[in-house]
């Protein structure tokens, strides 16, 4: 029996798969035309939707649910944040985005309502960490209730953000190491993006953590077990906003002294160029005065006159350099 709904043998598309889990770790798959409704939910079941199909709306709406945890469910924009109400708890969060193709810092967002005995899942594009959760479930290896559900797959979540953020901190560590050899243009190409990441990623990590705290916070449908794996999670993604707020100091540095290796290059060159104008100041005083066709300039009449002027400047030239050398100029 193939483990995915069949799109073209339900009237609900949007509804990607229903499961009824045994609450050992496994489960079963139920099949598109036999989809258990909510109010006849008895034992365990996840219900995972495609939220942006109309056919979701539809279902959801069938099923009688709060049209508050209807609109959460399905709405366009998200952030993470999580609401305990009467009769369920509402969660939304955000995963990094490793779809091939796609940029990680583009996070994907993930919604949940769940009872206890009931999981209704959604989001707009695939998360591996939804896939990963449905393998485990078909290996006899998945949560036995709702609440280790919502925990295994906050844990998935953050296993992929702190890849992310491990691998913006070795991009950094390779910046830091070849800033010397690097060209500028390129070191400041890879620090703008690095800083992008960053601030896309820190910018749902923050309110997660925060989600995660209150899950902890209400209990809801979480048993003691579930509930110190919540604490953990939520140590975690507060040393991953750290390290991502460190990463963020570390690219204003590189920028900072990206800046003044630039400063200190344009200050090379012109001092090079000041050193040459000064030597070269006299010297062509000398030609301009000389180079005027006026009378009674002297040396016309002479045939060694240029050479005398030549040796001249040659010894006002040599004795400028001298004298900056004197004065530790050169």
């Amino acid at each position: 029996m193939s483990s995915e709904v069949v799109n073209d043998q339900t009237n609900f598309p949007g509804v990607l798969w229903s499961y009824r889990l045994d609450g050992c770790g496994g489960g079963v798959a139920e099949e598109a035309d036999s989809i258990t409704p909510v109010s006849d939910v008895a034992d365990f079941h996840w219900y995972h939707l495609k939220c942006d199909e109309a056919s979701a709306l539809a279902w959801l709406q069938s099923q009688s649910l709060d049209p508050n945890v209807i609109d959460a469910i399905t709405e366009t924009e998200t952030r993470p944040r999580a609401m305990a109400l009467a009769d369920g708890t509402l969660v939304v969060l955000r995963g990094v985005n490793t779809n091939p193709g796609s940029d990680p810092e583009d996070m994907v967002s993930v919604r949940f309502w769940f009872t206890k005995n009931m999981v209704i899942s959604s989001r707009r594009r695939k998360l591996l960490s939804i896939e990963d959760v449905r393998k485990s479930i078909e290996d006899g290896k998945g949560p036995n209730t709702p609440g280790e559900f919502v925990t295994m797959i906050i844990e998935r979540l953050a296993d992929r953000i702190g890849a992310a953020v491990d691998s913006i901190d070795d991009e950094l560590t390779d910046v830091e190491d070849g800033l010397a050899e690097q060209k500028v243009s390129d070191v400041r190409r890879q620090l703008s993006e690095l800083r992008r990441q960053t601030a896309s990623i820190r910018r749902y990590l923050a309110p997660q953590r925060e989600a995660l705290g209150t899950l902890v916070r209400s209990r809801g449908e979480f048993g003691d077990e579930e509930i110190h794996a919540l604490h953990l999670e939520t140590d975690r993604m507060t040393r991953y906003v750290e390290d991502l707020d460190l990463a963020r100091e570390r690219t204003l540095l590189l920028q900072e002294e990206l800046q003044g290796r630039i400063a200190e290059e344009q200050n090379a060159r012109m001092y090079v160029l000041s050193i040459v104008a000064a030597i070269f100041l006299p010297l062509s005083f000398l030609t301009g005065v000389f180079g005027m066709n006026v009378a009674g300039l002297p040396g016309t009449e002479n045939p060694a006159a240029f050479l005398f002027l030549a040796v001249g400047m040659g010894l006002i030239g040599m004795g400028l350099i001298g004298f900056m050398r004197w004065r530790k100029w050169l």
